[in-house]
């Protein structure tokens, strides 16, 4: 449309899209219930769903590419608040014609059963042998494979076995392949980690997510105080800095009611002392003739 002076009008700019919230996950991480609980709770702010290598994952933290991640233990904790989640249960990936298939599904393997397989390590592995007391059960293979993926092709076609988290066999699943439970071995700890240091809205964020992960209701006096808050450090000084508010306020309202009385009362005294005086003191007449009898 024409201005009336022969000037176009310019069209209002576009708000901008608030910035998502980057939720990282590793493979076999399931975030998609906390995240559809996000989405309720925060729709004034968008989650990404990004996945991330099992090795990148505290990086992308710490380089800011991501704003909290579901990742795996052990990690580099430098500059991370890092909350173990639950351990998942190692398995072994077997060949559907492997004896080991013959067992019932949850019947457990005993790592000295593998002690003649040859057990794939992928480069991507996120087991830590070190802590198991009997260390890497079976024979190396002449070469490791790069990822868990192709390790488990690799069993598929009958070069050996590998020992991976439940998720990961469930992710990778073949119809060549199955899985048993293996006693003994490392288990698979999962954890949620954001960055310390946070402050304001990006405070707040992350102690949202960490209270949907951990369970908190929507109508909890933690997710209240969460809300409320501006944070300072991260997602546990969100919820300090909130609680400290409230107790200054109440603080401050408690002295503004103890200090009315006391004017109250000072006034009280005040009034009275000026109505002894006004029943002390006579007329006008009366004050010159007490002058007068001073003066004698």
């Amino acid at each position: 449309m024409a201005h009336p002076e022969g000037h176009d009008t310019a069209a209002p700019p576009d708000e901008p899209s608030p910035a998502a919230f980057r939720l990282g996950y590793v493979p076999g991480a399931t975030p998609a219930k906390w995240a559809r609980t996000w989405q309720d709770r925060r729709p004034d702010r968008p989650l990404a769903l990004v996945p991330v290598s099992a090795g990148d994952a505290a990086d992308a933290l710490r380089s800011g590419a991501l704003d909290v991640a579901l990742l795996r233990l052990p990690a580099v904790r430098d500059r991370l608040h890092v909350v173990a989640l639950y351990e998942e249960v190692p398995v072994v990936v077997v060949g559907v014609e492997h004896v080991l298939a013959a067992l019932e599904p949850d019947e457990e393997v005993d790592p000295a059963d593998l002690a003649d397989e040859v057990l794939l390590q992928p480069a991507d592995d996120v087991l830590d042998w070190s802590s198991a007391g009997s260390g890497v059960p079976g024979r190396e293979p002449v070469e490791q494979p790069a990822t868990t993926a192709l390790a488990i092709e690799l069993v598929a076609a009958g070069v050996g076995v590998v020992v991976v988290p439940k998720s990961l066999a469930r992710l990778h699943h073949r119809k060549d392949v199955t899985y048993r439970p293996v006693g003994g071995a490392p288990v698979a700890p999962v954890a949620l980690a954001w960055p310390t240091g946070l402050e304001g809205d990006a405070a707040r964020d992350a102690d949202d997510f960490f209270g949907i992960v951990k369970g908190r209701t929507a109508q909890s006096s933690r997710g209240r105080d969460a809300s409320a808050g501006t944070g300072s450090a991260g997602a546990g000084s969100a919820r300090d800095g909130a609680a400290g508010s409230g107790t200054a306020g109440r603080g401050a309202a408690g002295g503004g009611r103890s200090a009315a009385p006391k004017r109250s009362a000072q006034a009280d005294r005040q009034a009275a002392a000026a109505r002894k005086a006004a029943a002390r003191t006579p007329g006008s007449g009366g004050r010159k003739g007490q002058k007068g009898r001073r003066s004698r």
